[in-house]
């Protein structure tokens, strides 16, 4: 078995022999770093050798150490034999002689990997007379536990949610799948964070072409500095400026399994619970996991229903300025009278009265994601009531303008992707303006212009429209309706089949 070392690429200071010229170096890398401890102790015949250990305490708990000296002890006694002293001698021929302990010791031999891994977590002990550190790994920093997923909550399905904690999520994940075509890859991004990524996918299912594009925009990641999931996306997206997501997010396992197994690409970033899924597509970002858990029928109406929230969500105050501009004879009389009425003695336009109307909406809805949450709701639905009401008695807007204004914002919950719903709320107000200058031919325009964006869009090389555009009936058991899960399974194996 070979020796497991730890060399870091760009060292260039070797561990000393001398014991002392080592400890001066690490006081100097970590002074003023309270929460780094240092603590010398002796060893052998008269305990006249000298080591020390150096960790993190806000890593490791100091049991931890002693845990590891005690091991170290009788791990190099039952070499020398029992009732025989330790000597130098004795850890180096140990140590040295590619042996493996139970306790996943890794051998270091320059000063750089051993401030590195002391930041990591683990437990690295110096002997006097020794060139090479002893590094255990021993974090036992608390996380959060595994809970429901907040911003994905269902009725029917698994509760399992992401932690921040990378080995955590990828346990999680191997329990989903429990095959050896589950491949994991990890890298350490640059800059001081040094934050390990991980990126998933299933050998034999995901596009190999893809998979080699997704390598080539993640291999730099090794120069900057990643604090959350996030930060990949925008780095590796195809479109930067694009209102539109392309990746989706999850913090369900059961979500980034089934994405897996369907070809797609996950990362996972050590220090947050986000999930990323490349490559996003329109047609799954109006998806829930809560589809395939309830029966067909079902799933397939509130998929339609998604749609029409869709719809809605993006496009009733600019149907509303048009209608009431611009093509009022297209309004049923008593609707056109009731309209007319309501927007007796207002002082704006329909333009002004919709913008204002959804820019303190908006406002209202981010003051109630940023307040404590317990607080948040009650002001956000309080101030809708109080600020629409009072709006109407102060003649500024109309009752209508406040319903239409509402019923976008319902709509807009009912996406499944927040990254999506707020693309909708962005595109809303272009579409307000095109309204207001050209009536419905400025909307169809607006649409226009917005599929010709969506066409040209890809997700990772992949077609933004794919399953939509071009029309291919046997990709549509999955699109706008849900087919039977037997229907979807043996799809899922004639792809497979067909793959080489």
């Amino acid at each position: 078995m070979g020796r497991l070392s730890d060399t870091g690429a760009n060292s260039s200071h070797p561990i000393s022999l001398r014991l002392r010229d080592n400890l001066l170096r690490m006081q100097q890398t970590f002074d003023r770093c309270s929460d780094i401890v240092v603590i010398p102790w002796q060893y052998g015949p008269g305990m006249k050798h000298e080591a020390f250990s150096i960790y993190a305490e806000t890593f490791v708990q100091k049991k931890e150490h002693n845990y590891f000296k005690a091991s170290l002890q009788d791990l190099v006694t039952q070499l020398v034999g029992p009732g025989t002293s330790v000597t130098p001698e004795d850890v180096i021929t140990y140590f040295g002689n590619n042996v493996a302990t139970e306790n996943s010791a890794i051998l270091i031999d320059h000063i750089e990997t051993a401030v590195d891994r002391v930041l990591e977590g683990f437990v690295v002990i110096f002997f006097d007379g020794w060139n090479n550190a002893l590094g255990y790994k021993a974090v036992g920093l608390e996380t959060r536990q595994v809970t429901e997923s907040i911003t994905e909550p269902v009725v029917l399905g698994p509760r399992e949610g992401t932690v921040e904690n990378l080995s955590k999520n990828l346990g999680m994940l191997r329990c989903r799948i429990k095959s050896s075509k589950f491949k994991v890859e990890k890298l350490e991004t640059g800059g001081d964070a040094r934050t390990t990524v991980a990126f998933c996918y299933m050998e034999g299912t995901v596009d190999s072409d893809m998979l080699a594009e997704f390598r080539r925009r993640i291999a730099w990641l090794e120069n900057e500095t990643i604090l959350e999931t996030s930060y990949i996306e925008e780095l590796i997206e195809d479109s930067v400026y694009s209102p539109f997501p392309q990746y989706r997010y999850t913090e369900r396992t059961d979500v980034a399994a089934a994405s897996l197994l369907n070809g797609k690409i996950i990362v996972l970033v050590n220090g947050t619970g986000s999930i990323l899924i490349c490559p996003g597509l329109l047609v799954e970002l109006l998806q829930s996991s809560e589809d395939y858990y309830q029966r067909t029928v079902v799933s397939s109406l509130i998929r339609i229903l998604r749609l029409i929230a869709l719809l809605i969500a993006v496009s009733l105050p600019s149907f509303y300025i048009a209608f009431s501009t611009f093509h009022t004879e297209l309004i049923p009389t008593v609707l056109l009278l009731a309209i007319i009425d309501s927007r007796e003695g207002i002082p704006f336009p329909a333009i002004f009265e919709a913008f204002i109307m959804e820019f303190f909406f908006e406002l209202l809805r981010e003051a109630g994601i940023r307040l404590p949450r317990p607080v948040g709701s009650a002001v956000s639905i309080v101030g809708a009531l109080v600020v629409g009401e009072a709006a109407i008695t102060a003649g500024i807007a109309s009752p209508i303008m406040v319903i239409i204004v509402s019923l976008t914002g319902i709509a807009s919950f009912a996406i499944p992707q927040y990254n999506f719903a707020i693309s909708l709320r962005i595109l809303r107000f272009p579409l307000m303006i095109f309204a207001a200058f050209l009536g419905i031919f400025g909307i169809m325009i607006a649409f226009l212009l917005i599929w010709l964006h969506l066409a040209n869009l890809r997700s990772l090389g992949q077609p933004y429209l794919n399953s939509i555009g071009p029309f291919i009936p046997r990709q549509m058991k999955d699109v706008f309706v849900r087919a039977p899960h037997g229907v979807l399974l043996r799809s899922m194996r004639k792809r497979q089949s067909r793959k080489p």
